[in-house]
């Protein structure tokens, strides 16, 4: 069996089922599809991400968040001026109080990423989403280099049809 290393280089390797191409033309194929191991595969890495050093930071901060008053305070404030500024964009930016409510959620968004344990929980959310990514990456790679991965990164590092660059892709669409 193939093996796909995680990114940390002391993470163990994770036994994949090797698969090589079936030719549907000679009707037969050098390996076949093993779904039952395939699927024994994906809970295998399910249970090293979740006992993974990122994802106990991200669940200890988590609870942290969940049960301080403080936050769960601003929270409440957040939510309220998240609905009062969506009233007002109803109507436009010409909306009398249109200011004054993005102004709101805006001063209640930064008071909570103020709060300590708000800063390490979103730090630890970004490392298990950088976790998630790394590992779908080294999956999609061992499929083919053109498959593409998303990001939740705000600021791409690829090209492609949504880039703005021009990409190889056929679709007429890129730049």
């Amino acid at each position: 069996m193939e093996t796909l290393p995680l990114s940390d280089p002391g993470a163990p390797e994770l036994n994949l089922p090797l698969y090589e191409s079936y030719d549907s033309s000679e009707g037969s194929g050098s390996a076949s599809l093993d779904m039952g191991q395939l699927l024994l595969s994906a809970y295998e890495l399910g249970d090293l991400i979740n006992q993974s050093a990122e994802v106990a930071e991200y669940a200890y901060w988590k609870s942290v968040v969940d049960g301080d008053e403080q936050v769960r305070g601003l929270v409440k404030k957040f939510a309220k001026a998240k609905e009062q500024f969506a009233e007002c964009e109803r109507f436009g930016r010409f909306h009398p109080d249109y200011n004054a409510a993005k102004d709101n959620v805006q001063a209640v968004q930064r008071e909570l990423n103020e709060i300590d344990c708000v800063v390490r929980f979103k730090a630890a959310e970004q490392a298990v989403d950088d976790l998630l990514h790394d590992v779908a990456a080294q999956i999609a790679g061992a499929v083919s280099d053109a498959i593409k991965v998303p990001s939740n990164d705000p600021f791409p590092k690829g090209g492609g049809c949504g880039g703005g660059g021009s990409c190889s892709c056929g679709s007429g669409g890129c730049g």
